[in-house]
């Protein structure tokens, strides 16, 4: 039985809760939340001690679950790490790229697990195209989302359109070439809507829009390669694939089509989508390589390029902002 923790108990941190309650091989000992509010109603609820020490509850547990704000993450995961506890942390990994990299240096020289909170890696709606080969050449994303003062501390970048970084750098085998991006702070004073461009070195395009101060929420991906597309609402959790179809697909909707090189054959696919909670299963695959001492589907490497690449973006963005006399 490994037993957990979980630091920070609002609304995300209730959500792990609730989830890894329900997760077998796992002990909840308590939490910690520094907010006497939240802890009195978490501690009521849920009927789980409050510690008020962060090195009591470390020391009581296996599993350290950091769902506090990102300044936080830092100082929580080194502690974590030094006392020899495996940590799940939610994205971003930390609040600057030093403060990641060196983690990576504790993890790689510790004996434990880490993994980051991206959780659109878990997406129902990503899942049902995983298994697909993918080599996309252009890519559109769209990540909109009404404001909400919570997650402010950072910008719409590490906010937000992080989780579609972390899934490009998982698709695209290849390295970022160039980034052009613009965006504006609207309700704070970070950016709260983005647009950014990423060139890969194989010739692969990412268009990418995210916004929290939008009046509808969307978050689609769109990818484009030789004889197919792929559509996938990381939203509503549906997906679809529109591809040239092969002489022995029979399941899906075709139609055809008159082109120059001749008559083509178009078949529509909405692939099954399975039923499952992406943020218990993101919790229940880091118990799992724990117990069978596996590489963790989001490490604290892939942590840590996503983050690269954000922070890229956030100084093309202030170059961009300078005035110029």
């Amino acid at each position: 039985m490994l037993k957990a923790g979980i630091f920070g108990t609002g609304h995300l941190g209730k959500f792990h809760l609730n989830n890894w309650k329900e997760i077998s091989g796992i002990e909840l000992v308590g939490f910690y939340d520094p907010n006497d509010d939240i802890a009195k109603e978490v501690s009521q609820k849920y009927q789980l001690p409050r510690f008020l020490d962060i090195d009591t509850l470390m020391d009581a547990v296996d599993i350290v679950d950091i769902v506090a704000p990102t300044t936080h993450h830092f100082a929580l995961c080194e502690k974590a790490i030094k006392k020899g506890k495996h940590v799940f942390v939610e994205k971003p990994l930390a609040n600057s790229m030093a403060e990641a990299q060196e983690l990576v240096k504790l993890v790689k020289e510790s004996d434990i697990k880490l993994q980051v909170g991206h959780v659109e890696r878990f997406n129902p709606a990503f899942l049902a195209v995983k298994n697909i080969p993918m080599n996309p050449m252009f890519i559109e994303v769209h990540r909109l989302a009404q404001f909400n003062p919570r997650g402010t501390e950072v910008s719409v970048i590490l906010d937000l359109m992080i989780h579609d970084i972390d899934i490009l750098l998982s698709v695209v085998k290849s390295d970022v070439k160039s980034i052009s991006a613009s965006g504006v702070g609207v309700m704070t004073e970070t950016p709260d809507i983005a647009n950014v461009r990423i060139e890969f070195n194989n010739g692969c395009v990412a268009n990418l829009t995210s916004s929290r101060i939008s009046m509808k929420q969307m978050r689609k991906m769109r990818l484009f390669q030789k004889d197919a597309y792929i559509g996938i609402d990381f939203l509503n959790k549906k997906t679809e694939i529109i591809k040239l179809k092969e002489p022995q697909d029979s399941n899906v909707f075709a139609f055809d089509i008159a082109t120059p090189s001749g008559p083509k054959t178009i078949a529509i696919a909405n692939p099954i989508i399975p039923e499952v909670n992406a943020i218990k299963l993101e919790l229940e695959e880091f118990r799992n390589a724990i117990i069978n001492n596996t590489k963790t589907i989001v490490s604290e490497i892939d942590g840590m390029m996503a983050m690269d690449v954000a922070h890229q973006i956030l100084k093309k963005i202030g170059n961009n902002s300078l005035v110029r006399g």
